[in-house]
């Protein structure tokens, strides 16, 4: 029985000569990226925002959002938003924060279960106050904030310089397009999003990692090699092991987003994208990063001092 390979052995992709086009591309959907965040801005959720967040079934046939919106405008308690999302049938009402504390919420909750009860099934009521809302927000930045600092310490101990700066490089540019992605499809920024980003910078940090272990070891077996070539025999060496994982992750990904129901869909979008992303970065950006931070020559001088020691011996 013949083994099944997504990609043939002793590949020769010129990986590093595409940097031409990855590199400004990155670089235009990162400005992209500073632009969407000042302007338009993330789609928090209400776990940022707080506020009441309902999601209902209609009990039969195809739901009037027109209707619902007017009928939940009229309660009083400002603007609402009410889209559809899901299967059919499916939308949800997002109320802003009431003041009054939780007796206000609470009020909402009960407003709106008597008028669209009947018509409508409610699956979700979430109510977060300011306090909480606000409390997540600290917890979050802060998580990731400290996320992203382990992550680029770990790197600049793990490899010599010019190795950690290329991966400190590729995981930087996973975040600003994984928030690209945010801001782009205006998706709902909440816990699990943040969730989503650390899972992403793990798995950026596993690809740079397995990529830059076989530059390392190239590096010393190859003194002579030109460096762009040393580096697409990196990549081409563990082309079959990225693609295999890839692979798989992104088909359980995609089962995520069919089958995982509203609750999980959100996360396994900006997982799906992540995943793409971190495995372009990893080949196209991290890598020939060492192309400009002159990744030899520190080695060659150490290799010229240890055979002038051992010449005086």
């Amino acid at each position: 029985m013949r083994l099944l390979r997504i990609v043939p052995d002793n590949t020769k992709f010129r990986i590093v000569h595409w940097r031409r086009l990855a590199y400004p591309f990155s670089a235009a959907y990162s400005v992209l990226v500073l632009v969407l965040f000042l302007t338009v801005g993330l789609n928090f959720g209400i776990d940022f925002r707080g506020g009441t967040l309902m999601e209902m079934q209609a009990k039969s046939g195809k739901p009037d959002i027109a209707q619902v919106r007017q009928t939940a405008n009229s309660f009083g308690f400002g603007e609402v938003e009410v889209q559809e999302f899901g299967n059919a049938g499916d939308l949800s009402m997002r109320f802003a924060l009431q003041p009054g504390g939780e007796v206000a919420q609470q009020a909402v909750v009960t407003k709106a279960r008597a008028a669209f009860a009947e018509a409508y099934e409610f699956r979700r009521v979430e109510t977060v106050g300011p306090r909480v809302s606000g409390e997540l927000v600290q917890a979050g930045t802060l998580g990731v904030v400290l996320a992203i600092i382990g992550v680029l310490v770990y790197l600049w101990f793990r490899f010599e310089m010019q190795l950690a700066i290329g991966a400190i490089v590729g995981t930087m540019h996973d975040i600003v397009l994984t928030m690209g992605f945010f801001l782009i499809t205006q998706l709902e920024f909440n816990l699990t999003s943040i969730a989503a980003i650390l899972t992403i910078v793990g798995y950026s940090l596993n690809e740079t990692v397995v990529v830059f272990d076989r530059t390392r070891e190239l590096l010393r077996r190859y003194k002579t090699m030109p460096i762009p070539e040393l580096l697409d025999l990196s990549v081409n060496s563990t082309l079959s092991r990225t693609a295999i994982t890839s692979t798989t992750t992104i088909l359980a990904l995609v089962a995520l987003v069919f089958f995982g129901g509203t609750a999980i869909e959100g996360f396994a979008l900006v997982m799906l994208f992540g995943v793409m992303v971190c495995t372009y970065s990893a080949m196209f950006v991290s890598t020939p990063v060492l192309l400009y931070l002159d990744v030899r020559a520190g080695r060659l001088d150490q290799s010229e001092e240890l055979a002038e020691a051992k010449a005086r011996v």
